[in-house]
């Protein structure tokens, strides 16, 4: 079974919901918040890295908003953009926020994982950049593309 039909399966997995545009900027608020709390934890890489992870999730979320996509499963997010929304982000952006969810794991949950510092710093210098590019997506997305990433969930 493939990641996405998984996904679908799952109590808190995707789910097809209406379009709601106060969420997307509700989401691109939390976003902007998350960026923000990245320049102040400069001192605390922990939670720096969890915003920077946040800022891009958020980001994310706030596309699937504008689609009427909902999902609480944050490797099931990534499937989506992976699998649905692909046209719009690299290959370098998808392993960007592969990695960064792999980092605040680690940083959430063990207390003896290291985050490589050079990738942390990737983390949160691209973070913003990434949160840019999403605002773009949300700005160009039509309704026919709209439609389309939809109906790829039926």
């Amino acid at each position: 079974m493939d990641k996405l039909a998984w996904c679908k399966k799952q109590k808190t997995g995707i789910q097809i919901v209406e379009s709601n545009d106060n969420l997307c900027e509700e989401y691109i608020k939390k976003a902007e918040n998350s960026l923000r709390a990245v320049k102040s934890l400069e001192d605390n890489p922990e939670w720096q890295i969890s915003s920077a992870y946040y800022a891009m999730y958020f980001s994310i979320y706030a596309i699937l908003m504008k689609v009427g996509i909902k999902c609480e499963i944050h490797s099931c997010t990534l499937e989506i953009v992976k699998n649905k929304l692909k046209q719009y982000f690299s290959s370098e952006d998808i392993f960007l926020l592969e990695k960064s969810l792999s980092a605040r794991i680690d940083v959430q949950y063990y207390v003896d994982r290291v985050v490589d510092k050079k990738f942390q710093d990737k983390m949160t210098s691209e973070a913003s950049s990434f949160y840019s590019k999403c605002l773009e997506v949300i700005a160009n997305m039509g309704e026919d593309e709209i439609l389309l990433i939809r109906q790829g969930f039926n």
